[in-house]
């Protein structure tokens, strides 16, 4: 119990003599599985919305959209199929609120809740009999909107009549994905609302969802509807792209904090083995003390892990009520479940493992030391390494060939440190190729197929007149008409999204990274998501399906696409048929360089007198804003990994020209000069470490941001790497860190007394 007690005092004696080493391991493991934690919950299925939506609502697995009704009876009947929900009649219309006009889908719901694809109440309640004006809307197409329980929802039919509508509830659903990202809103109304508001059965569609007995395997259902179907069918969806829709932008922010949690795991390792390794050369002589006093190689080992390993599992905890905390954030609100105890143990688990591995390793090396109290600390010895030979040749000042000696006498502690500068700094160069990556894409939004800065949809207007409107702003360059229409694929088993803008002689100005432009009917481009849905080429011919009109494209390029997962196809108006793009849905306007999208909308706004819809097309780094704060955060956690590796190397410096101080300045160095020899020792590795990491991640940067680029969809030629200005000041700031950290213990050594250093 004595050696306990005695131990115990021992370590809290260390741990308060160097406060802030050990203060910044805690924060260094803390924020790495801060990182680990929110990169697992962002990634695993289990906390995607739609997972727990589905299950709730008892989803249909897919979604079939025909002209007319079809027979429930006969669908049940297909492979796989053991629940059909609907079908259910919906119909378009506008919903006018704030000013404001948008989209929204009426569907036809019964007053008693079905048991396949129930929409789940939130707030409010669901509809019931005798609900002349009542309606239950989507819950974050309201968000959007600013609708509450118990306010207006007035709709215009497609005939022009206007009904005022109220909102009784607000329900979450499965059946598609978050607005705006899914379009249009949903909204659900007794059938004799719906009557009331679209009564030509003409302008409406049905709905009819299919529950499968596997989920996995939608194709024998998919396939047997459409055979069954035939030319009824208009589009099709499945839980698949619900669910990837209902993942916003949290798989690519998984992903760069699982690279940056991942690397910096290996960064964090170096610099807790580097820490601990030089705090038992520091404490030789406490360690000789203690075995002179009876303690076993055993019982030194174990008070050294006790010590440095609780420093690591201290981090692990504040990680993991930290990590619930960012994920929370990250989700901006969203209501997801507790990661499941599988990642969450195999991160603690993991993390501890790497952090006590690190700890034992030094820990093991200071249990060997000789139980010789008074033993000194002798300078390590070795060869002149190139780099010192390189300085006496320039014939540098006998201080700078002396720091540079010592940099690299203790080659494998110098090369750990090296690298565990290296990692860091390479990680910040990516963080910041993100970062001009999203500037990029803020600049020069035409590079990711954003030449228009707004939309404008004719609303009441005629094609003519809201031609004649638009055409008439000085600030608008060019307006291209389009329209968009959901096709199937060859396998007709799901549709993708077919844009239509300009025409083959004057076509909006994609953004084509591979191949070229359209330039006659029948040509068209794709993104990536697309090409790899199709298992297609740049060159190949493909059939689709467009209202049951058969649509064969020649695919002659590839553009960067942020919408849908890259999976669009886009043409010209002229290659459609005249039923798919006569009138024009809406008009896309690019505006001459320097305008203000907001007062070009107020003006179109103004001359069209509030009749047209214009909207801002949002930017996918709008989108993307939080990898900004993210980047910041983990540059923080990668510069206290540095900083722990700085003090560390300063340290083990200090400690090993101990006596060297005395011989140096009774040389006739001056204080300045061994100063400078100090400074040299610890810097020249830090800023040779600096430099390797910078090289590496700017030449790495661009292409693992293409890389997601392409498995998102997306697709490659969007990655950016930073400026040379950016990488010039990201190094001079940590160099001049680094010289900063190894100045301040060098000036104190170099000042004290010869007595006390020798002593």
């Amino acid at each position: 119990m004595s050696t306990v007690r005695a131990s115990a005092r021992w370590i809290r004696a260390d741990l308060r003599a160097r406060r802030a080493q050990a203060a910044l391991t805690v924060l260094t493991v803390a924020g790495i599985v801060t990182a680990l934690i929110t990169s697992a919950t962002l990634l695993e299925d289990g906390t995607n919305p739609w997972r727990g939506l589905f299950a709730q609502t008892s989803g249909a697995h897919v979604w079939i959209h025909t002209r007319d009704a079809p027979d429930p009876a006969a669908l049940s009947r297909l492979p796989g199929v053991v629940q059909v929900a609907g079908p259910y009649r919906t119909a378009p219309a506008t919903l006018a609120t704030g000013g404001k006009k948008s989209p929204v889908a009426l569907r036809e719901m019964p007053t008693r809740l079905p048991p396949v694809a129930a929409p789940l109440v939130r707030e409010g309640r669901w509809l019931r009999e005798g609900d002349a004006d009542g309606v239950v809307v989507e819950r974050s197409f309201a968000r959007t909107l600013g609708l509450e329980v118990g306010g207006p929802f007035t709709v215009t039919a497609l005939n022009g009549a206007t009904h005022p509508l109220i909102v009784v509830g607000l329900a979450d659903t499965a059946d598609q994905g978050f607005y705006p990202e899914w379009t249009p809103g949903l909204a659900w109304t007794p059938a004799s609302v719906l009557a009331r508001v679209e009564p030509a059965p003409g302008r409406s569609e049905a709905v009819t969802g299919l529950r499968l007995a596997d989920g996995e395997d939608t194709l024998p259902a998919v396939h047997g509807a459409v055979t069954l179907l035939d030319e009824q069918i208009q589009r099709m969806s499945t839980w698949r792209e619900v669910r990837a829709s209902m993942e916003l932008d949290n798989r690519l922010l998984g992903l760069l904090l699982a690279l940056f949690g991942g690397a910096g795991l290996v960064a964090a390792a170096l610099a807790i083995a580097n820490a601990v390794g030089g705090r038992v050369l520091t404490q030789t002589r406490d360690i000789a003390t203690l075995k002179s006093l009876g303690y076993t190689r055993g019982q030194v080992f174990a008070v050294l892990m006790a010590e440095h390993g609780a420093l690591g599992l201290l981090g692990i905890v504040i990680g993991l009520v930290c990590g619930q905390v960012a994920a929370a954030v990250a989700l901006d609100g969203v209501p997801i479940p507790p990661l499941s105890p599988a990642p969450l143990l195999a991160i603690a688990g993991g993390t501890a493992a790497v952090v006590l591995v690190v700890v034992a390793l030094p820990a093991w090396h200071g249990s060997r030391t000789p139980p010789i109290p008074a033993a000194p600390a002798s300078p390590p010895k070795g060869h002149l390494s190139r780099m010192a030979r390189l300085a006496l040749l320039a014939r540098l000042p006998h201080a700078l060939v002396l720091g540079t000696r010592d940099a690299f006498t203790r080659r494998v502690p110098a090369l750990l440190g090296v690298f565990g500068l290296a990692v860091p700094m390479m990680m910040i160069t990516i963080g910041l190729g993100c970062w001009a990556t999203l500037d990029d894409f803020l600049r020069h939004p035409e590079k990711v197929g954003q030449a228009a800065a707004l939309t404008v949809r004719p609303g009441e207007l005629s094609p003519g007149e809201t031609l004649r409107i638009t055409r008439a702003d000085p600030q608008v360059l060019a307006v291209y008409p389009g329209s968009e229409v959901p096709v199937l694929e060859p396998e007709q088993t799901r549709s993708v999204l077919a844009r239509a803008v300009g025409t083959s002689a004057q076509p909006y100005p994609f953004a084509v990274v591979e191949g070229r432009m359209f330039a006659g009917r029948g040509e068209a481009v794709a993104g990536q998501g697309l090409l790899d849905l199709l298992g297609v080429e740049i060159g190949d011919r493909v059939r689709m399906t467009v209202g049951g009109t058969p649509l064969i494209v020649h695919i002659v390029g590839r553009v960067v696409e942020p919408d849908q997962d890259g999976e669009v196809l886009s043409l010209g108006m002229d290659s459609l048929a005249a039923k798919d793009t006569v009138p024009p849905q809406f008009y896309s306007l690019v505006l001459r360089p320097g305008a203000d999208p907001d007062a070009v909308r107020a003006r179109l706004l103004a001359a069209s007198d509030e009749a047209l819809e214009v909207s801002r097309v949002v930017n996918p780094a709008e989108r993307l804003a939080v990898i900004r704060v993210v980047i910041v955060a983990l540059t923080v956690v990668l510069a206290l990994i540095g900083l722990t590796n700085l003090l560390t190397a300063s340290a083990l410096s200090l400690r090993d020209h101990a006596f060297d101080l005395a011989v140096l300045k009774a040389m006739g160095l001056t204080p300045r000069q061994v100063v400078a020899t100090l400074v040299t020792g610890t810097g020249l590795p830090a800023v040779l470490g600096v430099l390797v990491g910078t090289l590496a991640g700017a030449s790495l940067a661009a292409g693992l941001i293409d890389l997601q680029g392409r498995t998102s969809g997306m697709g490659a030629g969007i990655g950016r790497t930073p400026s040379a200005l950016t990488l010039a000041a990201a190094v001079l700031t940590a160099v001049g860190v680094a010289l900063l950290v190894a100045l301040l213990p060098a000036r104190r050594a170099a000042r004290s007394r010869i007595q006390v250093t020798v002593r």
